[in-house]
């Protein structure tokens, strides 16, 4: 079992990195080379801006090639709380910024011709106790009538037509899910960008943000200084580098994948008949869908604590045990790789986008980021580039969070909470 992320282990290797020393100016720089960086260089050097992107490692590293791979429709949240908590206007107007981006990564796929097996699938969230299927079927019929007529309820006999366990009680399944190969797109995005003539600058971590005036600043990276007419944030955790006020805001929570073997096609089917992508309703659950080779990758917040070798090898064997107990018949299905990567978690669980102090960002995607984060790296974009104001993620404020400062202390007591919220649901 390989300690790597099976999309990266598989992906091309990103060719556009610029060769030529940082320039001394440019109208943009990015911070933050995964999908919300490299999509909003892609869209601000399409509008005729000069546009440097800096990443303190490789592009498409972290977050943006360390998830499930997942391409859904929809917010973190019961759809029926956050009605609760917003508004059905504004929980309304979420949904459907959700519902765009999906369209538009497949839009992005189709121009550029990215090879990576990007395809609409559906999502099943899946009730794992009889007691969640009262919430599911309240956040249907409320979609129903407002954001998604599409989407249908399924009782226990259904949800085993669906996949091959018998641990479910029933499901929501949402029609216009997707996935891909998420190391596959974001090189291919990323080369798109370098092509439109975004400056792409992996290895130049920034040390420094000096504000001059109104949006301008003076970048300072350990291989140079760039002056920059506006800055855009897109660093998610953002837990590395001079970035205090969102690191008091965001808190890096690990999540954990695991990869198998390639499967036998007989037995694949068997476990996911409708090969869709799915994820259960514990807090502390599981997600998987299958690949384009056969695999099943299976993920989950298997323990409440950061990524490293050692952690992601103990999650690993976490993992391993909920997928055989959820599938008997991969009993004997080896593991091919294991990878942790960290989520940028805020306090709503919902994204945060703006200007703070002068800077640009977009952030927070909590989980849900792959289709949202390329969708508002082209609307930050088009904002910088002053194409549109319109932001849905525009907040009058992001207070910080009491008593954090950018170490997640805290993580082991919220598993806690958690699991306790989970054995009591």
């Amino acid at each position: 079992m390989k300690l790597e992320s099976f999309w990266q282990a598989t992906a091309p290797a990103f060719s556009g990195a610029a060769s030529d020393p940082l320039p001394s100016q440019a109208d943009v720089v990015v911070i933050g080379g995964g999908f919300t960086g490299v999509s909003a260089a892609l869209s601000l050097a399409r509008s005729g801006l000069s546009v440097v992107l800096l990443e303190s490692g490789e592009v498409m590293s972290q977050a943006s090639s360390r998830n499930g791979g997942h391409c859904n429709t929809g917010v973190a949240h019961n759809f029926a709380a956050l009605v609760a908590s917003q508004g059905l206007e504004q929980a309304s107007r979420f949904y459907r910024a959700f519902d765009d981006a999906v369209s538009y990564v497949e839009q992005l796929v189709r121009d550029e011709r990215i090879d990576c097996d990007f395809r609409l699938c559906g999502k099943l969230k899946l009730a794992s106790k009889a007691t969640h299927l009262a919430g599911l079927r309240e956040a249907a019929e409320l979609m129903r009538r407002t954001v998604d007529p599409e989407i249908e309820l399924l009782d226990k006999a259904a949800v085993r037509q669906e996949i091959g366990s018998d641990d479910f009680h029933g499901g929501l399944l949402q029609k216009r899910g997707g996935q891909m190969h998420m190391g596959k797109f974001g090189v291919g995005l990323a080369n798109a960008a370098a092509r439109s003539g975004a400056k792409i600058y992996p290895h130049h971590p920034v040390t420094r943000l000096e504000r001059l005036s109104g949006y301008q600043h003076r970048v300072h990276t350990d291989q140079g200084v760039i002056l920059a007419d506006k800055v855009l944030m897109a660093t998610g955790c953002s837990n590395v580098g001079p970035f205090p006020w969102f690191q008091r805001r965001i808190v890096p929570v690990g999540s954990f994948i695991v990869v198998t073997e390639t499967l036998d096609e007989d037995l694949l089917r068997r476990v996911l008949p409708h090969d869709r992508t799915y994820v259960t309703s514990l807090n502390i659950g599981n997600y998987f869908r299958s690949t384009a080779d056969r695999r099943l990758v299976f993920g989950g917040r298997a323990r409440f604590a950061v990524s490293n070798p050692t952690s992601d090898s103990r999650s690993g064997e976490i993992l391993r045990r909920a997928m055989t107990q959820m599938f008997p018949q991969l009993s004997n299905t080896s593991l091919a790789y294991c990878w942790g990567g960290m989520v940028d978690m805020t306090a709503d669980r919902l994204p945060h986008a703006g200007e703070q102090d002068g800077l640009f960002y977009s952030l927070g995607y909590s989980g849900h980021g792959t289709q949202m984060s390329v969708w508002m790296g082209r609307v930050m974009a088009d904002l910088l580039a002053e194409k549109q104001t319109e932001n849905p993620w525009q907040r009058a404020s992001w207070p910080a969070l009491p008593g954090y400062h950018g170490k997640p202390w805290f993580l082991p007591l919220a598993g806690l909470y958690y699991k306790a919220k989970d054995r009591l649901s």
